[in-house]
């Protein structure tokens, strides 16, 4: 992977972790570095999802894979705000 692929990630997973995030309901309690995580995998995992159901290269705009790569980016999100809610602070 080159360096503009590397930065192109990037900033595609801050779109999909800010996107994912906004459509939970309510308040979650992680960073803007765990979003920014969460969003980069879940482009990365929903783009291999979409090739697996060969929905990654459509004509026009790939909504489907934009879709399946935010709710992964949703559900990660969830899953991590859950994860730092059992924490008990002392």
């Amino acid at each position: 992977m080159e360096i503009s692929g590397l930065v192109s990630a990037i900033v595609i997973g801050i779109v999909i972790g800010v996107l994912g995030r906004l459509a939970l309901p309510g308040r979650q309690r992680i960073g803007v570095l765990a979003t920014i995580l969460v969003g980069v995998v879940a482009a990365f995992l929903g783009s291999a999802v979409a090739a697996g159901f060969g929905v990654q290269e459509t004509r026009g705009v790939d909504w489907i894979e934009w879709l399946i790569q935010i709710g992964l980016a949703a559900l990660g999100v969830s899953l991590l705000d859950r994860g730092r809610g059992r924490r008990v602070r002392r």
